[in-house]
């Protein structure tokens, strides 16, 4: 299992490469574009299946329909749950809340900016490359396909978050908690709460980007969401930048 991390670290984007359409056939699968309707009347029976660039009958990659709708449910799930996160974390910071601690080792306390966007530009680069890591680390974990956790365009299910598996095998100290579901909440529930739970968590997920980005917007352009209008601090940087340094652009005589 180390070396297959290391592996993903090192190679992650050949994840996407195109597969061989010989080995389609031995793919079990998991979600076609019958349950993608069936899902959509669920999520909201007023708008339905709602697919204008017509992705549902995409084949990406040359992977088949079927591990297509895959991966695009996959990532949605992804981008809802990181952008709930974003959303209630843009409120905190911009109300000012944050730890009692230190932020750092050497004692540096937290940013005491209340716009989000400055906050993070007052963060160390060396704490967000720690923080890249940890992310970079939990992408590749979800990428690795076990006997007990089937990758998402090859039959496992989207949104599933494999347990950390610790040993000769797995992570070579004690993890005490999983990544997904710590206490052992979800295991208790039965299979129609947790059904009704994944329809709350995609209809909050997209809500969830759509606020996260309108907040965005706000912060970069100054009257782009009427009702955000002297609520958000404007924000003059560059919104989407992870750093301030332009590390990438300085080989070019860029800042």
């Amino acid at each position: 299992m180390k070396l297959a991390i290391l592996s993903v670290l090192a190679g992650y984007a050949a994840a996407f490469a195109p597969a061989p359409q010989s080995t389609q056939s031995s793919v079990a699968l998991h979600e076609t574009k019958a349950d993608l309707n069936a899902l959509a009347q669920k999520l909201n029976p007023v708008v339905g299946m709602y697919d204008p660039l017509n992705l549902a009958e995409a084949e990406f990659w040359g992977y088949s329909n079927e591990a297509t709708i895959g991966f695009l449910r996959h990532a949605e799930i992804k981008h809802s749950r990181v952008a709930m996160f974003a959303f209630v974390g843009y409120i905190a910071h911009a109300n000012g809340i944050k730890f009692p601690w230190a932020m750092q080792m050497d004692g540096s306390p937290f940013p005491t900016e209340t716009s989000p966007p400055q906050l993070w530009d007052a963060v160390s680069d060396s704490a967000k490359f720690q923080i890249f890591a940890v992310i970079l680390f939990l992408e590749a974990w979800s990428e690795i396909p076990s006997d007990s956790h089937k990758h998402y365009m090859a039959g496992g299910k989207p949104g599933a978050y494999p347990d950390f598996t610790t040993g000769e095998d797995g992570i070579p100290h004690p993890v005490p908690f999983n990544f997904y579901d710590p206490f052992k909440l979800s295991s208790k529930r039965s299979a129609e709460a947790k059904e009704r739970g994944l329809v709350v968590e995609i209809n909050n997920g997209r809500l969830a980007m759509i606020g996260i980005m309108g907040f965005v917007a706000a912060n970069s352009v100054e009257g782009s969401v009427p009702l955000l209008s002297g609520v958000v601090q404007h924000y003059d940087g560059q919104v989407m930048a992870p750093f301030v340094t332009n590390y990438l652009g300085q080989a070019w005589g860029l800042q």
